[in-house]
C-alpha cells in the first residue's frame, strides 16, 4: 500500500513515517500543502493523510484542489482543532476520515487500516504482457526494474492486459473500476491512465497506452 503523509512537523513527520514504514507501508513524506498536491498530480496513492495547518497550502486547499480535479483517493485530516465546525467543513470538503491531535499511534494505524482496506482479491498468479509484469502481492509494474502501484493504478493495469486485444472505453473502465465510487467521472480514468503511461516509461518498458482524454484505450506493444 502506497500512502502519502503531508505534516509539517518534522518530529511528527518523521516519526508517524518510521511507524507507517513499520507496518509494510510505502510511505512519500512531504512538509506543505503545495509540495502534496505535486505528488498527488504525478502519482496514485492508496491513501493520504494531510495535515490541515501547513505552510504554502493548507489541507483543507489540497483536498478541495484535489477532490475538484475528480482524484478519489481517500482521504484522512489531521489537526490540532478539535471543534465540531472544523471536523464537519473537512468531511464536507471530501475527507474520509477526520482525526484530532494529539492521536495515539494505535489509533491512526486503525484509521489507516480502515481507509486503505482493500475491496478487490486479486488473481494469485503474476501476469505479464510483453516487456512488463505485475505482480500481485507486491503490488509492483516491473520491465528494466520496477515500480510500486496504487491498488487503483494496480486494478486499472490488470484490466488492461486481461483485455488486450481490444480497446476499453472510458464508460466500461468506470464501470469496472469505479462503480461503487459516485464522483467518478472520465477525467479520473484518465488521471489513472496518466499515471500508468508515467510509470511505464519510468520502468523503461516499450508498452505504451494507446487513446485520448475521454475515449478508449488499449496496450500496444
Amino acid at each position: 500500500m502506497k500512502l502519502l503523509f503531508a505534516e509539517d512537523t518534522k518530529d511528527l513527520n518523521r516519526a508517524v513515517t518510521a511507524l507507517l514504514e513499520h507496518e509494510k507501508y510505502e510511505v512519500d513524506s512531504v512538509f506543505d500543502g503545495e509540495e502534496a498536491l505535486e505528488r498527488i498530480n504525478s502519482s496514485g496513492y492508496d491513501g493520504i493523510i494531510l495535515d490541515i495547518m501547513m505552510p504554502k497550502m493548507d489541507g483543507m486547499e489540497v483536498l478541495k484542489e484535489l477532490r475538484k480535479r475528480h482524484i478519489l483517493t481517500p482521504v484522512l485530516l489531521l489537526t490540532a482543532k478539535a471543534e465540531i465546525d472544523d471536523r464537519v467543513a473537512g468531511l464536507d470538503a471530501g475527507a474520509d476520515d477526520y482525526l484530532p491531535k494529539p492521536f495515539a499511534m494505535k489509533e491512526l494505524l486503525a484509521r489507516v487500516r480502515s481507509m486503505t482496506r482493500r475491496h478487490h482479491m486479486y488473481d494469485a498468479e503474476s501476469m505479464n504482457y510483453g516487456d512488463i509484469k505485475i505482480d500481485p502481492e507486491k503490488l509492483e509494474l516491473s520491465s528494466n526494474n520496477s515500480i510500486r502501484l496504487s491498488v487503483k493504478e494496480f486494478e486499472l493495469m490488470q484490466t488492461l492486459i486481461t483485455n488486450n486485444d481490444m480497446a476499453l472505453s472510458t464508460e466500461i473502465l468506470l464501470e469496472r473500476l469505479w462503480a461503487n465510487e459516485e464522483s467518478a467521472v472520465s477525467d479520473t480514468v484518465w488521471l489513472y491512465i496518466s499515471y500508468l503511461k508515467g510509470k511505464l516509461a519510468s520502468v523503461g518498458s516499450r508498452i505504451r497506452i494507446e487513446g485520448e482524454r475521454g475515449g478508449s484505450f488499449k496496450l500496444i506493444q
